[in-house]
């Protein structure tokens, strides 16, 4: 048996965080890596010791295996914890590990080997006779093989990576004409993101439900399931809300799938933590989709369902002990969800979004668990996954979860960048999610390409304007400390009043705040007329009653006249044009496309004097690790195209010009 002393984790953001939690409560020391872009990040300063590796991007540093096993030995590491992403299923970084004498915590090199390529974990779980679904596997990858296979298959068809997952390299593709482009995409997509453009084709199982079940193996033999994870709901193949157990599982059906599982476990000899991922059709037929060979970022509901921590396991296994349970002892009870927190903007088609997180204040509450990678006063970057933060409801109930992870994302706040939180409350209320009868189509069929929230009734914005002059009044007195507070709202021609001037979907808005006394305030917002009376303000949050109803707002006032604030349901971003200088105003874009986050522009595909159609592809921008279509919003001829292929661009950047027809 291994004893282990240090502990280096090879990652970042809230898996970092949350593995150091662990191994600090097991007595380990922790080492945290970072680049130039996290040098001050939540991970760096939650560690005993912080190692840097070098520039922002992913090869200068948290994929630069060398750099990695370096900043191991340097700091005297015994162990390496991968998280998940980045070098958790590269067998290279787990052999060299073992070449340095470091623990790996993770499995056996052949099982990455096996279960890192799609095709051949197929071909392995086909010879096993795990249900398989009907597809190509094979090592041929030209594009008429290629083409053939998808045709002889029969459409709905999805294109996937063999290397990786995540979404990247992954393609849905219900007509013929669509093929060839899909393909070129998820070849270039799986490329970049893995260093393979290997891919697979299956048929498309339309709306199953993604069900996946957890494994864990030690190096005596043993072998064991924990129950299932239902990850039905997801945006591009990528995982939004996960919740344990499954809510139409029956004890017959886990038991299978749960056998199923520890059959492909064992098929491959393997150790550790896995994760044995199933679609499962309208008839409840399952079929095996892939093995993650590494922990999941959703381990945490079954972590609150069966009350084992999965890290502690990880690492108790990694020193070659027995597992601390055998499978008569693994019972899942109540139920726990988990929201993924992206940094994006659904209300713009689900673009990522970067920079300064002014606000991250979830309030901590009973049944809730938040594993998060940021506070407040941290930056977002552009060069990582999108997601901050995880937030896990946990209850008797699958209701009591609902309503306790409800509950916490309408008291809190992530403010100064785009997120998801709206869209993930919008997500929970849905009656469909509410009935547990959520498929993979959830998201499409529910809310399309973006979020369209119904728009606010002014409450809002007359919190945010009332909180805005609250705040004004307490600056003036700060400067006027000999003047009488109750003075500030007073005018010696009546009551005094503000006019705060605003933009709001590119229309101009006017709110008037007259002052009634004893903190009331008459609002004028659109010919409505607002009664608001002050409660009570800290820091970050203000208590507001607004036509009798009380409404509590989190904010963060960013000088000199912009404020980020989030209601129970909503969040914006005021600024008072009138208080700030014209070039501080944006003009409106016209023809101009610009890029919409920022990242690297890999294609630029037309030129000057050409015609183009609405809808046409203008360019292809690589960002937060997946590849994004710019198109022309309408008929139009290209006056300019600036934007230069395999260039790095910041968001705003000119990429085409055009003349619009119209």
């Amino acid at each position: 048996m291994k004893t282990l002393s240090t502990l280096l984790v090879a990652n970042r953001g809230e898996i970092a965080v949350r593995v150091m939690r662990t191994a600090r409560a097991l007595g380990l020391r922790t080492v945290a890596v970072y680049s130039d872009a996290d040098e001050d990040a939540l991970h760096v300063r939650e560690a005993d010791q912080a190692i840097r590796l070098g520039g922002p991007t992913v090869s200068d540093s948290y994929l630069n295996q060398e750099k990695v096993l370096a900043a191991a030995i340097e700091a005297g590491a015994d162990a390496i914890h991968p998280g998940y992403g980045f070098l958790s299923e590269n067998s290279n970084f787990a052999a060299a590990c073992e070449q340095a004498n470091i623990v790996f915590i993770g499995p056996p090199n052949k099982a990455i080997e096996v279960m890192g390529d799609k095709a051949r974990a197929k071909r392995a779980m086909l010879e096993a006779g795990v249900p398989c679904i009907p597809g190509y596997q094979d090592e041929a990858q030209d594009i008429e093989t290629l083409l053939n296979a998808a045709e002889n298959i029969g459409l709905p068809v999805m294109i996937k990576a063999a290397a990786g997952g995540g979404g990247r390299g992954m393609r849905l593709v219900t007509e013929s004409p669509q093929l060839e482009d899909a393909i070129g995409l998820a070849q270039s997509e799986a490329q970049n993101a893995f260093g393979s453009s290997e891919l697979i084709i299956e048929r498309a199982v339309l709306r199953p439900r993604h069900v996946e079940v957890q494994v864990f193996a030690d190096q005596l033999g043993h072998v064991i399931h924990l129950g299932e994870r239902d990850c039905s709901i997801q945006r591009r193949h990528q995982k939004v809300i996960e919740e344990s157990p499954c809510p139409v599982m029956t004890p017959e059906l886990r038991r299978a799938m749960g056998e199923a599982a520890v059959n492909v476990a064992r098929a491959v000899d393997y150790v550790g933590a896995g994760t044995v991922e199933f679609l499962v059709d309208e008839d409840g037929q399952f079929y095996f989709l892939e093995m993650n060979t590494r922990l999941q970022v959703e381990h945490p509901v079954t972590e609150l369902v069966t009350g084992y921590d999965l890290v502690e396991w990880q690492i108790r296994v990694a020193r070659g002990e027995p597992l601390p349970s055998e499978q008569d002892d693994i019972e899942l009870l109540g139920h726990a969800i988990e929201v993924r927190l992206y940094a994006e903007e659904p209300e713009k088609g689900f673009l990522p979004s970067t920079g300064p997180v002014s606000l991250f204040d979830f309030p901590e509450a009973e049944g809730i668990r938040i594993d998060s990678g940021v506070a407040s006063g941290d930056e977002v970057s552009p060069y990582y996954d999108a997601m901050v933060a995880k937030i896990i409801g946990y209850g008797e109930t699958r209701e009591d979860a609902r309503r306790r992870l409800l509950t916490t994302l309408q008291d809190g706040a992530l403010l100064g960048l785009g997120n998801n939180r709206n869209f993930l409350i919008n997500a929970l209320e849905q009656q469909t999610f509410k009935d547990g009868l959520a498929t993979t189509a959830f998201i499409e069929e529910i809310y399309g390409d973006q979020f369209s929230p119904s728009k606010s009734q002014g409450s809002v914005l007359v919190g945010g304007a009332v909180i805005q002059h609250l705040l004004a009044m307490g600056e003036a007195h700060e400067r006027a400390p000999l003047v009488s507070h109750e003075l500030l709202d007073w005018s010696s021609r009546g009551r005094a009043v503000s006019i705060r001037d605003y933009r709001i979907d590119e229309l101009e808005v006017s709110v008037k705040i007259e002052t009634l006394g004893a903190g009331q305030y008459q609002v004028l917002f659109e010919a409505q007329e607002f009664l608001v009376e002050f409660m009570g303000m800290s820091d970050v949050r203000c208590e507001l009653q607004i036509n009798g109803w009380r409404e509590n707002f989190n904010f963060f006032h960013e000088a000199p006249a912009t404020l980020h604030l989030a209601s129970a349901t909503d969040s914006m971003t005021l600024t008072d044009y009138a208080r700030v200088s014209p070039e501080g105003v944006d003009a409106a874009a016209g023809g101009t496309i610009v890029a919409p986050m920022h990242g690297l522009l890999l294609a630029v595909e037309v030129t000057e004097n050409e015609t183009v159609v609405k809808g046409q592809r203008l360019a292809v921008l690589e960002a937060m690790k997946m590849q994004h279509e710019i198109v022309a919003p309408a008929d139009g001829v290209v006056l300019e195209a600036p934007g230069v292929a395999e260039r790095q661009v910041a968001a705003g950047d000119v990429i085409v010009v055009l003349e619009l027809a119209e």
